[in-house]
């Protein structure tokens, strides 16, 4: 299989790990670009998909929910290990262009079967999706996080995850102060790549 670009993509097989790549690279090539952040697929970097995936196996999350899927970078990391597990990722991605990319990489990923992206509002979308959840993952507009949040919270199991990417990267502190202020979860600012807030449900 040859060393990959990114080392973190090795975990994955063959297939989906050429999409990883593709996809690193051609988002790292919007940011060297300079390119404004309305024309960027804004993905995760490739550590924090190897902790997404790392993370899932380790508390064998099965039921999974990604509110901002982009082009499918993330989904493609919790899908592999949700295979893995016997589980499955709805994803969703409010912009209907991207939300065909990630379908497709999904697919030639070899993941269609275990993962999908939907189009629309995560926070509305949540309310269709199988419950009780094992794992959310939100990434999205950061001063839409509290409302996300709020909008999903009641759909995670006791012991469930909720994990926030960019909450060192940008100023998430209203959202902080959100979770921070609820009796119904403990949570942790782990200071990894660009922040994660890792909430877990009581």
């Amino acid at each position: 299989m040859g060393t990959p670009k990114y080392p973190e993509h090795a975990v994955a097989d063959a297939r989906a790990q050429a999409v990883l790549d593709r996809l690193r690279a051609a988002d790292q090539a919007q940011r060297d670009a300079g390119l404004p952040q309305s024309r960027r697929t804004r993905n995760i970097t490739a550590p924090t998909g190897s902790f997404l995936y790392a993370t899932v196996r380790a508390t064998g999350a099965r039921r999974i929910f990604e509110m901002g899927s982009s082009n499918g970078y993330s989904t493609i990391w919790l899908a592999l290990a949700a295979r893995e597990l016997g589980g499955w990722v709805v994803g969703s991605e409010i912009l209907p262009e991207r939300v065909e990319a990630a379908n497709r990489n999904l697919a030639e990923a070899g993941l269609a079967e275990v993962a999908e992206v939907r189009a629309g509002d995560a926070a509305v979308l949540a309310a269709d999706v199988d419950g009780p959840l094992d794992l959310v993952f939100i990434d999205a507009e950061k001063d839409d996080y509290g409302r996300l949040f709020l909008a999903v919270i009641d759909q995670v199991r006791p012991g469930g995850l909720v994990l926030t990417d960019n909450v060192v990267s940008h100023d998430c502190t209203a959202f902080q102060e959100l979770v921070r202020s609820r009796d119904d979860v403990v949570t942790v600012t782990l200071p990894f790549e660009r922040g994660i807030e890792f909430t877990v449900k009581r």
